[in-house]
Formats: C-alpha cells, sequence, structure tokens
C-alpha cells in the first residue's frame, strides 16, 4: 500500500479509535464491508457502481477485536445486501465472523445471501502478479454486488 497512499502525513499523534467502525462512503441499495487494503478496490468499485445507478454504503471496520458490530448491522439494515471483501482466505477467516454477525443482527433484513469474498483456497504466491490473482479485485466486488441485487426477493 506504500505506492498507493499519497499526501502528508500527520505531524501530531494519529489515533483512531478501537472498536468504532468507519462509514467510508453512505448508500443505499448495498453495503459493503472492506477489511484492511481491500477498502482501496472497494471504494472503487463503488465509484463504479455509482455509475451504473448503485448505491454502495462502503464500511472500514478498522478494527476486528473490538468489532463495531452495532455499525455493520444498522448499514445493513438499511441497505439490505452485504458483500464481505477480505484478502484473507473466506474459510475460518474474518469473512465468516463477520457473515455471522451480520446473519445475526440484521437477518430480516436481508433480501439476499451475504457475499464473502476473500483469497482463493490456495497457498498466496510470493511474486505480486500472482498474489494479486489470488485476491479479490474491483470486478469481484462489482459482480457480488451484481448477484446480490439480482436475488433480491420482489
Amino acid at each position: 500500500m506504500y505506492s498507493k497512499i499519497k499526501g502528508a502525513v500527520p505531524q501530531e499523534e494519529y489515533l483512531i479509535p478501537f472498536g468504532k467502525a468507519d462509514i467510508k462512503r453512505e448508500g443505499t441499495d448495498v453495503t459493503l464491508i472492506a477489511v484492511s487494503r481491500m477498502i482501496h478496490p472497494t471504494l472503487s468499485a463503488a465509484e463504479k457502481l455509482a455509475a451504473e445507478g448503485i448505491s454502495a454504503e462502503v464500511v472500514d471496520p478498522r478494527t476486528l477485536t473490538p468489532l463495531d458490530s452495532e455499525t455493520l448491522i444498522q448499514s445493513v439494515s438499511k441497505t439490505g445486501g452485504a458483500v464481505i471483501v477480505d484478502e484473507g482466505y473466506n474459510h475460518f477467516g474474518a469473512t465468516a465472523e463477520l457473515a455471522a454477525t451480520i446473519a445475526y443482527g440484521a437477518f430480516d433484513y436481508l433480501d439476499a445471501p451475504i457475499e464473502r469474498l476473500g483469497a482463493m483456497d490456495v497457498p498466496i504466491p510470493f511474486t505480486p502478479p500472482l498474489e494479486f490473482a489470488t485476491i479479490p479485485d474491483e470486478q469481484a466486488v462489482i459482480a457480488a454486488v451484481h448477484r446480490i441485487l439480482n436475488g433480491r426477493r420482489r
């Protein structure tokens, strides 16, 4: 991420509140929850979805322990759909725990199954081109949103 983030570095101490998610983008059609560096392709996907007329709310949990379950549940209750994006594996990973939190707290509001995007079930390659081929990208996020919106109950 060193080459992606540009700008001034704060001179004063910079802290984030533990256990408080950050809503990076407000939306009404679907909630995109992005963990760690997956926030960048997810925000980019939200921009492209906006051009299609799809309003995606993007939530950065910032910390998984403690987890701001309330913000996640409120967002999904508002939008009716959730896509969880993490560069870690889906099996036994953060996407599973986040999906369980949403299913427990917002089940009655879900209009489609929760989509989980994580790394492929292969050893993550060391070389960047192969590594990036194994983790979710902008197009995977867009495809997941389309699956949710096409699968909604009428």
